[in-house]
């Protein structure tokens, strides 16, 4: 017998695995949430420390969050969600695009339920405005933005620049003001870019798109609003919501 729907998700529960340090992947989705779509957040025990003194302290750093996404996936998919969305930006990327598929599958494997990473998520927003040329922003080290521009380059995309801001823990990546943020992306920005690309989940540019785009003329696609856009999609849910950028109201 089928189960019944909740009162409040009678349309959608949506797992969400973050590291435990994030604060603002939570906060960003929940205020996209439509009515009938509930959001339930697990957490990857992540240590806060320097991640800045060499490669390996950095590399350990992403092991950790790869050790971890299992058993937080496993815990928040008790309550009976429909679908998970991994809230780890950089292990979503590793490997190229083979490394992010082979990932994806895995984690839909385990849950049970159709999943949403944000590397697929960030392709598929691009490809809906049909954008090939872009210019990233991350808050990762150079070794994490490598990940990324192969990534990118394997699926189709000429990546015309790239930014990371070397954060030098965790946390820091969620103290960076969100007008520096935007200053980056301008200086990023070109007549030889279509679309506008911040990524690292704890990063805060979720609002972006709607102060960018119509300063820019293109596209900003941030990182958590376009994991929860293709969350709903993969479940043909075409809700518009207005006021959240034009991926959000037009695709």
């Amino acid at each position: 017998m089928a189960e019944a729907p909740d009162a409040l998700g009678y349309r959608l529960k949506i797992g969400l695995v973050i590291p435990s340090t994030n604060t603002t992947a939570q906060p960003e989705i929940d205020s996209l949430r439509l009515p009938g779509i509930t959001l339930h957040t697990g957490r990857i025990p992540i240590q806060q420390k320097n991640i800045a003194g060499s490669d390996q302290d950095y590399l350990d750093h992403v092991a950790a969050m790869r050790a971890g996404i299992g058993k937080a996936m496993a815990d928040v998919m008790t309550c009976g969600a429909n679908h998970m969305i991994m809230g780890v930006a950089l292990e979503a990327f590793w490997g190229g695009a083979a490394g992010a598929a082979d990932l994806e599958k895995k984690l839909a494997e385990e849950s049970g339920v159709p999943v949403s990473i944000g590397s697929t998520a960030v392709r598929e927003a691009l490809r809906a405005f049909g954008a090939t040329s872009v210019a990233i922003l991350t808050p990762h080290m150079p070794a994490g933005d490598e990940e990324i521009k192969t990534y990118f380059i394997e699926s189709g995309f000429d990546v015309k620049r790239i930014r990371g801001l070397k954060c030098p823990n965790p946390r820091a990546i969620a103290q960076v003001p969100i007008a520096e943020i935007e200053k980056n992306l301008k200086e990023l920005d070109g007549p030889d870019v279509q679309a506008l690309v911040q990524l690292g989940t704890n990063l805060a540019g979720g609002d972006l798109s709607v102060r960018l785009e119509p300063v820019v003329g293109k596209p900003v696609i941030a990182i958590n609003p376009a994991t929860y856009w293709h969350a709903l999609r993969t479940h043909k849910i075409t809700d518009k919501i207005p006021g959240k950028g034009r991926l959000l109201n037009e695709h």
